[in-house]
């Protein structure tokens, strides 16, 4: 595939992605104020989507289940990480608004930077300004006129998007080799081996009678749809790239908790919006390749298929 193809593939893919990681917090939220506990809500929703995932893989594309060992490794690594990640990411979101709590975790972009860069992985000095630039805006979104969060739901939003960062280079690295349906699935399965036992040990609370399930099941359907579109992303225009365009994801975020849960934006928050729609649009003139290998070496460089002699008839 041509570089400029498979760049706007990436592109189309990770603002996709946005779209439906904006939805998250709105419907979680939604569905915890409908009576279902956190933990559940993350329990239903990843376990859910890897079913789908799986059963899509089953009936259509069986040629996907293949991953090299070490792989299969990385897949569930990152799941795990992000497993962990949704816990704390819907524990927040018990007692944090909807906006607030995506203004919070949107700085998983400058982790992925710090993760993407200790791992040798080439950055532009572009990317560096669009990491800069989009610091500064998230920084103003999270300006609310008298808002009061408190501090372990800070936390532990903030932890949830140091590992939700931290998935993704690990995730590339698989990528070079694996293609985007194959990540999704291994890495879905690993996150519902972690948040279903959590639940199942730790909570056990049933939904509340007359709860409305809707936003739960909008929730999987989103959950299912974004894993897939990231990875795309991901594989198409590197992780950092997809991160940065992900934070469209404040964009959904904003305009749903204002349509269904009423939550509004302050003059500042609406300034750090323009501010994030600078660095997104300067994705245009990004040149990289993602998808070529960089030279061997970084944190994750023991991700890669085993290597295989060529075969010849002197054999």
């Amino acid at each position: 595939m041509a570089t400029k193809t498979r760049q706007g593939l990436g592109i189309i893919a990770a603002l996709s992605s946005a779209m439906f990681l904006g939805m998250n917090p709105v419907l979680g939220r939604w569905a915890i104020l409908e009576g279902f506990s956190p933990l559940l809500v993350v329990a239903i929703r990843t376990g859910m989507a890897g079913l789908m995932m799986l059963v899509y893989l089953l009936v259509f594309r069986r040629q996907f289940f293949y991953i090299f060992p070490v792989g299969l490794f990385g897949c569930f690594l990152a799941g795990a990480l992000n497993g962990f990640g949704s816990l704390l990411y819907y524990q927040a979101l018990g007692s944090l608004p909807a906006s607030l709590g995506q203004l919070l975790y949107s700085l998983y972009p400058l982790f992925v930077a710090l993760f993407t860069f200790l791992d040798k992985q080439p950055v532009s000095r572009l990317t560096f300004i669009r990491v800069g630039i989009a610091a500064i805006a998230v920084f103003l979104l999270t300006q609310a006129d008298g808002a009061s969060a408190p501090l372990p739901a800070v936390l532990m939003m903030l932890g949830a998007a140091v590992l939700y960062a931290l998935h993704i280079p690990i995730n590339q690295r698989v990528l070079y080799e694996i293609p985007a349906p194959t990540v999704t699935l291994y890495t879905l399965l690993s996150m519902s081996l972690v948040t279903a036992p959590f639940y199942l040990i730790f909570d056990r609370t049933p939904p509340q009678p007359g709860g409305e399930w809707t936003p739960v099941v909008l929730l999987t359907l989103v959950t299912f749809a974004s894993r897939f579109t990231l990875f795309l992303g991901i594989k198409n225009i590197g992780g950092l790239q997809a991160a940065l365009l992900g934070l469209g994801e404040l964009f959904i975020t904003f305009l749903l908790g204002y349509s269904l849960l009423n939550e509004r934006l302050t003059t500042l928050q609406i300034i750090g919006a323009g501010i994030l729609a600078i660095s997104m649009l300067l994705v245009a003139l990004e040149k990289q390749d993602p998808t070529r290998r960089h030279p061997k070496g970084g944190w994750l460089a023991w991700l890669h298929p085993p290597e295989i002699k060529p075969w010849s008839l002197q054999d």
